[in-house]
């Protein structure tokens, strides 16, 4: 694999401006960061194939409650490789707990040069906490920004007050994720704290965990 050319981590721009939203735009996924689209269940279902494979989705992590497991469920399972999540969207749920786990699915995707969708039901809670929760991550910026940042690429998204505590709760520790990184790393891996990459060609995830 050309992993030199793969990656060469210089990160997203974070537009200055709002990009103009349709309503029906809820219904598409949009690209987060290069690689790391959200959406909703509607972007993934049977229909969605063609939109799905010409985006060059490789990976889809599939968040449903489980009262809907036989209606939100992966649609092309040999297709693209699926990560599925029993998540409630309530004021008691533990999301914070599959942060890991959606790290490391989406990091595995971006390392191969492949590109991951994370949807839910409607694409604008539990889906976007997950996606939030891997740019905070791997970008050193505030809780606030990432999600200020999210909804300028999909401007519909609203985590439930639960899951913006966690949220908060986790800045501290990628904060203290980012602080610890050694100084050589801290040079190569400017890519994670800047928000300056065109593409995903551009994207180098080799040395992220």
């Amino acid at each position: 694999m050309d992993g030199e050319k793969a990656f060469k981590l210089r990160l997203y721009k974070m537009p200055e401006e709002e990009i103009p939203w349709e309503y029906n735009k809820r219904r598409e996924m949009q690209e987060i960061i290069p690689g790391l689209f959200l959406g909703p269940y509607s972007a993934a279902c049977k229909s969605e194939l063609g939109s799905l494979t010409s985006a060059g989705i490789t990976h889809i992590v599939c968040v449903r409650q489980r009262m809907l497991t036989s209606l939100v469920k992966p649609n092309f399972p040999e297709v693209f490789t699926y990560l599925v999540l029993d998540i409630e969207d309530n004021e008691v749920q533990n999301i914070m707990q599959y942060f890991p786990k959606v790290n490391d699915f989406i990091l595995t995707c971006l390392k191969a040069g492949g590109k991951c969708l994370v949807h839910g039901t409607t694409g604008c809670s539990r889906s976007a906490t997950l996606v939030q929760a891997f740019i905070m991550r791997h970008f050193d910026r505030s809780c606030s920004d990432v999600s200020e940042y999210i909804q300028k690429r999909r401007f519909c998204i609203c985590p439930n007050m639960n899951f913006t505590r966690q949220l908060e709760d986790y800045a501290p520790i990628c904060k203290a994720y980012h602080t610890t990184l050694a100084p050589a790393d801290q040079q190569r891996g400017s890519v994670k704290r800047k928000w300056e990459a065109e593409s995903s060609s551009d994207m180098d995830w080799n040395n992220a965990s």
